[in-house]
């Protein structure tokens, strides 16, 4: 088995040549891939939430701070999830 060293190495190794791999397709490609940032509206609570996956919370957070309905907080935080690629 592998030691955690070993294990992080190989990771390291792993991911570098993946930004290889997506750097030749963007180049290959013709596209430039640029990062959006969080705008100044968006509540740094519920983008992190996103960042981790909890969407359902996300939701409930964004009702609770702007008093919005179900229908209107699903449709803002699908939005800030597409907007950010998340």
């Amino acid at each position: 088995m592998p030691t955690d060293i070993e294990m992080i190495h190989n990771l390291s190794h792993r991911l570098i040549q993946l930004e290889g791999q997506v750097a030749y397709l963007y180049k290959h490609l013709g596209v430039e891939f640029v990062p959006e940032s969080p705008a100044v509206t968006d509540d740094p609570r519920i983008v992190e939430l996103l960042k981790r996956g909890n969407k359902l919370e996300a939701i409930k957070l964004h009702r609770e701070i702007y008093s919005s309905s179900s229908q209107d907080a699903i449709a803002a935080i699908n939005e800030m999830q597409g907007r950010l690629g998340l």
